[in-house]
């Protein structure tokens, strides 16, 4: 099960790649056919997951990615499958902002996995990582959007390449705050 959810959001990390690649080599018509086989193990991979802070989060992107890529298949307009990442930040967006409305933020029922026991300075430090992942995803999103409308290639580029770049870099700089914050 565990396998089958890494797989899955591993293929689908390459989404950007597998669009451009397909559109420009093989067409709609199979493109739309490996995509929906892997959204449909995404959306697998979801309802096997144990419970977790994300699980629900992969069987609405994979339901949303079947969405897209049907209305594109139908349409015969691929520009339909350029707005999955700006759903999956939109999605991201929606669930770590309601989880500031609730009792535990998503980066604090992310921590508690690995530390059951998160002191009050641990709960204030998540809930801000928390808005900060909120704002990322905003941004994120937004410029996900404005490359819809751009060339193929930049498309690819941002959303294959520089976003994960932008969101590596962010968790990095979030990894050296919490070590410094969790030394003092």
């Amino acid at each position: 099960m565990r396998l089958l959810t890494v797989l899955a959001g591993l293929l689908l990390l390459a989404y950007p790649l597998a669009v451009y690649t397909g559109l420009s080599n093989f067409g709609m018509a199979p493109l739309a056919l490996v995509l929906v086989i892997l959204f449909g193990f995404r959306i697998a991979s979801g309802h096997l997951a144990n419970r977790g802070p994300l699980k629900h989060l992969a069987v609405v992107t994979g339901a949303i990615g079947i969405v897209l890529v049907s209305l594109g298949y139908l349409f015969r307009q691929h520009d339909w499958l350029l707005f999955y990442p700006v759903a999956v930040n939109s999605v991201m967006l929606t669930a770590f902002a309601y989880s500031l409305t609730q009792s535990q933020s998503m980066i604090e029922r992310l921590a508690r996995l690995q530390d059951p026991d998160l002191p009050p300075s641990g709960v204030r430090y998540t809930r801000n990582v928390t808005k900060i992942w909120c704002v990322f995803f905003l941004v994120n999103g937004s410029i996900a959007l404005a490359t819809c409308f751009m060339p193929l290639t930049s498309w690819t580029l941002y959303n294959g390449l520089l976003s994960y770049v932008a969101a590596g870099v962010l968790f990095g700089i979030e990894f050296v705050v919490r070590k410094r914050v969790q030394a003092s």
